[in-house]
């Protein structure tokens, strides 16, 4: 199994400038759920924008009000980047099949991803974000490929998201290692498709996958979620969706010494490793929260998993609610979009 080693040290000291320079930054309300604006990106060149970085380079800086980017269908080979001062904007895609986002970009965590997003209030729809790096040009979900043999496995992030009240409906993400870095803030994943292999979900962020489809392409982790402390609200919860792909997969590993998971009625295929979880290093599992609640599938048998993660009913699960885990201030129901 391919570990990168150097990870954790680039990842903390990374949210520590991050931390250390943005205290200023102040969460906007976006105006409630009316889009003011409607800038239209296409690659012909019909529009005023063929790229999807020279639209969101033309919003002006601390908007406080929607503007929607719709991007009509194509491959858009370039790496996008969101920055601090642009809250308040809404890509949408014509449908994550036909609207990609793609670049190759490798090497380093911090700046190898196709799409970053920095500041609060952001939403994406029906795009395809994808860090092509290890993985093969012919796909055909959900019959997984294996990566190619001849390059090294190395991080090619196809996201990183650190902003606050964050949302993705109907889209794909696509790598193979760290493909989401899901670094902190409140995120809402719905109906997406996120396939990798090691760690390729991983982060600090609070966040709620519903009905979403996580593909292992190759064995290895799910997630890799880093929350340090028992008062840390960070954490991942899958509800619903399924977990599919090749080889066999651990759920998660202990990022950090009170690492969060949450499985809350997801199908798991017969990729699911017995043990279902791993500690890292020298972290032995026992400060974390994995769970798996009513799952069901060839992989959802708990009989052989680590002693310290835990079985409950539905009944039990409250806490693990979208509304108590990510909305108690129904920050959801203020977004321009229906679902």
């Amino acid at each position: 199994m391919e570990v990168l080693l150097f990870r954790p040290m680039i990842l903390n000291l990374f949210l520590f400038l991050i931390s250390s320079s943005l205290v200023c930054i102040v969460a906007q309300d976006c105006g409630r759920n009316q889009v003011t604006k409607t800038i239209v990106v296409d690659k012909s060149g019909r529009t005023g924008f063929i790229t999807v970085q020279s639209a969101i380079d033309s919003i002006a800086e601390n908007n406080n009000q929607w503007v929607k980017v719709r991007i009509n269908a194509a491959t858009y080979t370039e790496k996008v980047e969101i920055p601090y001062n642009k809250p308040c904007i809404y890509l949408e895609g014509e449908d994550r099949h036909s609207t990609i986002i793609t670049y190759n970009d490798h090497q380093q965590t911090d700046i190898s991803a196709t799409f970053s997003s920095f500041p609060d209030n952001i939403i994406a729809r029906s795009i395809t974000f994808k860090n092509s790096y290890n993985v093969p040009p012919s796909r055909n979900l959900p019959h997984v490929k294996r990566r190619n043999q001849d390059n090294e496995v190395l991080p090619a992030l196809a996201a990183r998201i650190y902003g606050d009240k964050c949302v993705f409906f109907d889209c794909s993400f696509i790598g193979f290692q760290d493909t989401l870095w899901d670094v902190e803030g409140r995120h809402y994943f719905k109906d997406c498709t996120i396939e990798g292999a090691i760690d390729f979900i991983f982060g600090y962020g609070q966040s709620y996958y519903e009905n979403c489809i996580l593909n292992a392409s190759s064995s290895g982790f799910v997630t890799a979620q880093g929350r340090s402390g028992k008062n840390d609200k960070s954490g991942f919860v899958f509800r619903g969706g399924a977990l599919i792909g090749n080889g066999q997969t651990f759920l998660g590993r202990a990022y950090g010494p009170f690492s969060r998971v949450v499985f809350y009625g997801t199908y798991f295929s017969s990729v699911v490793a017995p043990a279902g979880w791993s500690a890292w290093e020298s972290n032995l599992g026992s400060g974390t929260t994995y769970i798996e609640a009513d799952c069901k599938g060839p992989g959802a048998n708990t009989s052989g998993r680590v002693p310290w993660s835990k079985k409950l009913r539905g009944s039990k699960m409250a806490k693990y609610s979208r509304s108590s885990f990510i909305d108690r201030d129904r920050w959801l129901s203020y977004l321009p979009v229906c679902w």
